[in-house]
């Protein structure tokens, strides 16, 4: 025997739409929220990881020409024995390689 409850079909009617409309709801909210991050994110000035080792790069290169030419300084001032360059730096070098080999 089938009973025949109008009141239980239409109850499940409606929390068959209502969980239908919660559902959309929900993808609407997602939607709209991942919207606004992506405009939030895109107006802050973030940098990427390669700009940011550029950059990192730039400036150990400026510190290291910094220190050269405080040393160079030094010896126009006469607080140091001789003026450090890199090509005199690149010279003491190799003649410390030329002496190490002929040994």
């Amino acid at each position: 025997m089938q009973s025949e409850n109008r009141f239980f079909d239409d109850l499940a009617k409606l929390v068959n739409g209502a969980a239908g409309t919660v559902a959309g709801m929900t993808r609407e909210f997602e939607s709209n929220a991942r919207e606004r991050a992506k405009e939030w994110i895109g107006g802050v000035d973030f940098v990427s990881r390669e700009e940011f080792d550029a950059v990192k790069a730039l400036a150990a290169a400026a510190r290291e020409e910094v220190e050269l030419l405080k040393a160079r300084l030094d010896a126009l001032e006469g607080k140091a024995p001789e003026p450090v360059t890199k090509t005199v730096r690149a010279a003491k070098t190799k003649a410390v390689d030329k002496d190490a080999g002929a040994e």
